[in-house]
C-alpha cells in the first residue's frame, strides 16, 4: 500500500461541505485541520483496511470509489456497500474497536484519515461537529434500511432502478452531471450487493436498454428517462 502523511487543511479542501460541518469558526476549523493531518493513498484493488483490523480511524474519501463486503459463512464476497468522494467509511469499528468489514478500491483512491479518539474528543468541545458526526452515522442507518427494503421486498428492476438512481443522485450532489455516469464497480459487484445473480443483473440492463430507458457502452451509462426509472421503483407516486 502506497502511503503518504502529508499535510491536509480541511479549511481550503473543497469537499468539506460534503464531508465535514458548515458553521464552524476559524479557532475550530484551525483544531479541526491540526487533527486531520495525513492522507493515505490505496491502490486499485487493494484494502483500506480489513475485517478483523483495530479501528483507529474514520476515512473520509478525498478521491475515488470503495466497496465494503463481508464474507459469509459459506465463503462468499458479500458486497455491503459502495463509497464515493465526500463520503465517511470505517463507521463499522466503533462498536467493538475493531473492523467487521473489508473496504476495498475500485480504482486508486485517497483519503483523509481521521482518527477517531481526536475526532470524539473534538466533537464534544464543537456541538456543530458533534451533530456532524451523529447526523453520518444516522445516514448510515438510513441507508441499512434502505438495503433492507431493496433486498426484501422488490423486484429485481425495481432494485436496479433504485440502484441507479441513488447513485447518479450522489454523484450529482458532487457536481457530476444528472443523467451520466461511469460505473466503478462490476456487475457482479452490483448483483452481489443488490442480492441479484450475474445473469438477472445483465439481462435487466438489457430490458433497461431495450425499452430506451438508458444507454449502456461497457460501463459508461447514460440514463436517457429519468421518470421511468422512478415509476419502477414508485409506480404509485408517478403518473
Amino acid at each position: 500500500m502506497d502511503v503518504h502523511s502529508i499535510k491536509v487543511a480541511c479549511s481550503s479542501c473543497n469537499l468539506r461541505e460534503l464531508c465535514l460541518p458548515m458553521g464552524l469558526n476559524p479557532d475550530e476549523m484551525h483544531k479541526l485541520d491540526s487533527v486531520i493531518s495525513s492522507r493515505r493513498r490505496i491502490k486499485r484493488g487493494t484494502a483500506l483496511f480489513s475485517t478483523g483490523d483495530k479501528f483507529t480511524s474514520l476515512y473520509a474519501v478525498r478521491s475515488g470509489f470503495f466497496k465494503t463486503c463481508v464474507t459469509t459463512a459459506d465463503g462468499r464476497d458479500q458486497v455491503t456497500g459502495f463509497q464515493m468522494t465526500g463520503e465517511i467509511i470505517g463507521l463499522d469499528g466503533i462498536v467493538s474497536d475493531h473492523h467487521s468489514c473489508d473496504a476495498i478500491a475500485l480504482e486508486d483512491a485517497e483519503v483523509c484519515v481521521m482518527p477517531f479518539d481526536q475526532v470524539e474528543q473534538l466533537s464534544r468541545e464543537f456541538t456543530t461537529l458533534q451533530h456532524h458526526v451523529h447526523k453520518i452515522m444516522s445516514r448510515e442507518i438510513v441507508r441499512d434500511h434502505s438495503v433492507m427494503l431493496l433486498l426484501g421486498s422488490m423486484r429485481a428492476e425495481e432494485r436496479l432502478a433504485a440502484f441507479l438512481l441513488n447513485l447518479v443522485q450522489r454523484l450529482h450532489a458532487r457536481g457530476f452531471s444528472q443523467s451520466e455516469l461511469i460505473l466503478r464497480m462490476t456487475r457482479e459487484e452490483i448483483g452481489s450487493y443488490l442480492g441479484m445473480k450475474l445473469e438477472t443483473v445483465s439481462r435487466t440492463f438489457s430490458k433497461f436498454v431495450e425499452e430506451g430507458i438508458i444507454e449502456v457502452k461497457q460501463r459508461y451509462v447514460h440514463i436517457k428517462d429519468t421518470d421511468s426509472l422512478k415509476q419502477i421503483v414508485n409506480p404509485q407516486t408517478c403518473r
